[in-house]
């Protein structure tokens, strides 16, 4: 039997991580054990295990190949068409979970719209858009840890 992978876990671990700026995080309880540390280029790692009841076997976690891995990732980080975090948070795509996004793939925005918001601290900062135009991307998901300066979104 599979046990799947706990995101919420995963990202509350990551916000702890990432606020008391922790190089590595261990967790376990009796279904899994994760383990995240910090890359040197401030990225967050997590690495899952989960753990076998007492009268099964272990279950194998499926981990991208390298190929994978190559083709997702796109360094976006000096794209001029980027909107970046003004700040170290949590980042929100709507003012709250029931509600619709600020922004979606398509829209079309003016400076100075809020795209998200970011949560630092038990503040929820708007983020606006520097620049108008098209939104072609969007780079994070609710409740994602960012850095200063991570691109969030891409305008043309």
């Amino acid at each position: 039997m599979s046990n799947p992978i706990d995101t919420k876990t995963i990202s509350k671990l990551a916000e702890i991580l990432d606020k008391n700026q922790l190089t590595g995080l261990n967790y376990e309880d009796e279904n899994c054990k994760i383990s995240l540390s910090r890359e040197f280029n401030g990225a967050i790692a997590p690495m899952y295990t989960p753990v076998a009841p007492v009268n099964q076997s272990p279950v194998a976690v499926a981990m991208p190949s390298q190929e994978e891995e190559k083709t997702e990732e796109v360094d976006y980080s000096n794209n001029p068409n980027a909107i970046k975090s003004p700040m170290v948070g949590v980042v929100y795509l709507s003012s709250n979970p029931n509600s619709a996004p600020y922004v979606k793939v398509g829209d079309v925005i003016a400076a100075g719209d809020t795209v998200c918001l970011i949560e630092a601290m038990k503040t929820f900062n708007p983020v606006k858009a520097s620049k108008g135009g098209k939104v072609t991307k969007i780079l994070v998901e609710s409740g994602d840890p960012v850095e200063y300066g991570a691109p969030l979104i891409i305008v043309e």
